[in-house]
């Protein structure tokens, strides 16, 4: 089950469970698609895969226990690892590389 992680690591916007802007990759790292477009150029600074859009999991309780209300998102911020400037430098190496290829 995703965590849902609820802010940008890149700019700490906040990206509630239902944010159709959030943006993860195959880790579950999370960012907005602002950040993803505009600084990180589809290009994880983390594991260097592309994002997609984060699923974002029903409110209503279709299925017995299943939901934001009884599986809930998780409430840790997440923070980039590495100073801006290198996270920088590492998107500008690869992100020519199609995300398939990297």
């Amino acid at each position: 089950m995703l965590e849902l992680r609820p802010n940008c690591e890149y700019c700490d916007k906040d990206l509630l469970p239902d944010a159709p802007d959030a943006r993860i990759c195959s880790y579950e790292c999370t960012f907005c698609a602002d950040c993803v477009e505009t600084h990180l150029h589809n290009v994880c600074p983390n594991c260097g895969g592309g994002f997609a859009p984060r699923p974002i999991r029903p409110a209503r309780e279709w299925r017995s226990g299943v939901c934001c209300e009884k599986q809930t998102p998780s409430t840790r911020r997440v923070h980039l690892k590495w100073p801006v400037e290198d996270v920088a430098a590492f998107v500008a190496g690869v992100r020519e590389i199609e995300p398939g290829c990297r």
